[in-house]
């Protein structure tokens, strides 16, 4: 997540340098002293809520959402997809080369449409500033210019729950992360049942690492309507705080991450997941060639980064489609595409001519 905290203008793609850039965003970790008392124990909700049993609404969700899943794949029309997302693409990275999917994949088929955020805070993004029944409503309103935008693509709502943010003080154990309850993940779930939209849990794991984080929320990713996003810009491995220089993950750490995913897939006849990684730099994310893909697992690359409409287009070219692993995102801000002179959110038909096409898009 790239909101109101470090940005990085990359220059070129074959050097090392970037200039950094900070400014008054670092209220992401203002937010985090303020809620810090009240949740002073939230490291440790995990465990002690693990008998948690999630509603009845998001239950009646699963129930339904499973029995309209697909059994057989359409792989004409899979094929069919893929090449039209590739939009004209003559470079031979796109379609990245796969096994089908199983049954019941969501992408290539439907392009998903999410609000992303946290209910504590208001600065996060869009899923937390507004509430609940007129930011459903402004994402119906967002859906519908994606489906006029592209009458051929079916749109799939969703909403993008920040589940483990990371923190500018270190907390009980060190880690520079925050837990969020339970309870509040049961909201998100039960919010997106009204509009029959799919969840996705964030997780940005600070000092922690995905091993430790990502099997905290196996409850939830059991649900066939809940998948993965994960946020390198937040993985301090340097051991620096968060905010204060961008993170980074290795093909080992999405490995890690889509593994899990599988074999909760395998274990429990579920539909494919889709694990959503974030990245707007060149250091975020090392070894892209060895991501593992699955057919259990659909794995999206996240342009994560806000701007200049240019530069945005030029991160998105570099970082993600000249780095190809699966399948590609794009993220459009409400508030930090607007921050620089002349600069202004893309609209649908301008990202819709990327090439790839983004298949999943994400409003902060």
């Amino acid at each position: 997540m790239q909101c109101d905290k470090t940005y990085v203008e990359h220059t070129r793609i074959n050097t090392s340098y970037f200039s950094h850039r900070f400014f008054s965003g670092i209220a992401l970790f203002v937010f985090a002293s303020i809620i810090i008392d009240a949740l002073s124990s939230c490291n440790n909700l995990y465990s002690a809520e693990e008998k948690h049993v999630a509603s009845k609404d998001s239950t009646a969700q699963k129930d339904s959402m499973a029995n309209e899943l697909p059994t057989i794949l359409d792989t004409n029309l899979y094929k069919e997809r893929l090449v039209k997302i590739t939009n004209g693409d003559s470079s031979g990275r796109w379609p990245v080369k796969s096994d089908y999917p199983k049954a019941g994949a969501i992408l290539p088929f439907k392009r998903i449409v999410a609000y992303y955020g946290n209910f504590y805070s208001k600065k996060m993004g869009v899923l937390g500033e507004y509430p609940a029944p007129e930011m459903l409503q402004k994402l119906k309103i967002e859906i519908k210019k994606w489906e006029a935008a592209d009458s051929s693509t079916a749109v799939q709502p969703a909403l993008h729950y920040i589940a483990v943010t990371a923190q500018g003080s270190p907390g009980k154990d060190g880690k520079y992360r925050l837990r969020m309850p339970f309870k509040q993940i049961d909201s998100v779930i039960n919010l997106a049942a009204q509009i029959n939209a799919i969840v996705f849990l964030d997780v940005q794991v600070g000092m922690s690492n995905v091993k430790l984080e990502i099997p905290l929320l196996e409850k939830y990713l059991k649900m066939p309507q809940v998948h993965l996003g994960i946020d390198p810009e937040f993985s301090m491995k340097t051991g620096k705080k968060p905010g204060t220089v961008i993170g980074t993950m290795d093909a080992e750490d999405i490995n890690f991450a889509s593994t899990y995913l599988k074999n909760l897939v395998v274990a429990n006849n579920l539909p494919p997941k889709i694990l959503v990684v974030h990245r707007f730099t060149q250091g975020m994310l090392t070894n892209y060639k060895k991501v593992e893909t699955h057919p259990e697992v659909q794995v999206v690359m996240d342009m994560d980064g806000w701007g200049i409409q240019a530069r945005k287009i030029n991160t998105y070219k570099e970082f993600i489609s000249k780095q190809p692993v699966e399948y590609t995102g794009f993220k459009l801000f409400y508030k930090n595409d607007f921050r620089e002179a002349n600069s202004r959110m893309l609209t649908p038909e301008e990202v819709l001519k990327l090439k790839p096409q983004p298949m999943y898009i994400q409003y902060q």
